[in-house]
């Protein structure tokens, strides 16, 4: 004989029952802290962490104005992105938004940071001029180690063992104290310079040096022998320009518009 089981069904609607969920269109808060370190046709970006519980990750935008159109470089997870695609020269204005895992974005970074990526160097050798004229000096412009008579800076000891770095005439040179690394001065002082146009060599010391034809640049001392020097070295070679790492300025105006 057949058998039927009756499996009791509750409809949950007709019970006043139903199912909704909210959806979240609120986007997280814009990156705080936004500042970036000068490399050799590379710009380091970094900012602070959203406290937003959700937030997902980062986009990183860029601009050739203050004012102007920003442009999507890449997205990250991370509080840090290089952009690797920066020139030795030309500055970049950058800004920062974060985005959660609904796909809600924020405004663009409150402040913007502006950079113009240049040239360095590493473990540079030059001696005392008396001894090694055509190896006792360095040219930013030729990225070289040169005659002290080609050099926009060059190496000296006196009779008495004290080292000093002096600059020609139509240069000036300044001594900015003790520094972890090459990047602790960000840029070039307005005053300040030596009148002799010269800087007693210490080590850890950094020096900015402004050459004849507007440029700036800063050397590092990182080992001092009797009759050399070795250091690192950056220059600015956008003329004028004293930005040697970073340069940050509030904006005054609301989100630009961005291209994705």
């Amino acid at each position: 004989m057949r058998t039927m089981t009756i499996i009791p069904v509750i409809v949950l609607s007709l019970l006043g029952y139903s199912c909704s969920y909210e959806v979240d269109t609120t986007p997280p808060k814009p990156p705080q802290g936004i500042r970036t370190v000068t490399r050799d046709n590379a710009v380091e970006i970094y900012w602070l962490p959203c406290q937003d519980d959700d937030v997902k990750g980062y986009n990183v935008w860029v601009s050739d104005a203050y004012n102007g159109r920003y442009q999507l470089i890449g997205s990250t997870s991370e509080t840090n992105f290089v952009d690797y695609d920066a020139v030795n020269g030309y500055t970049y204005y950058y800004a920062v938004s974060s985005f959660d895992f609904h796909g809600n974005e924020s405004e663009l970074s409150k402040d913007v940071v502006y950079d113009t990526p240049r040239p360095e160097g590493y473990n540079v050798v030059i001696f005392d001029y008396v001894l090694v004229p055509n190896s006792s000096g360095y040219n930013f412009g030729l990225y070289s180690v040169v005659n002290y008579a080609d050099a926009d800076f060059f190496f000296s000891v006196d009779e008495y063992g004290k080292r000093c770095l002096l600059v020609w005439d139509d240069a000036d040179i300044q001594d900015m104290g003790y520094t972890r690394t090459l990047f602790d001065i960000t840029s070039a002082p307005e005053d300040g310079w030596s009148p002799s146009g010269s800087a007693e060599v210490i080590l850890g010391h950094t020096y900015v040096i402004w050459t004849f034809d507007n440029h700036y640049a800063k050397v590092r001392i990182k080992e001092i022998g009797s009759n050399y020097i070795k250091f690192d070295w950056a220059y600015q070679i956008a003329e004028g320009n004293p930005e040697l790492r970073v340069s940050r300025k509030d904006r005054s105006i609301s989100r630009f518009e961005a291209i994705h």
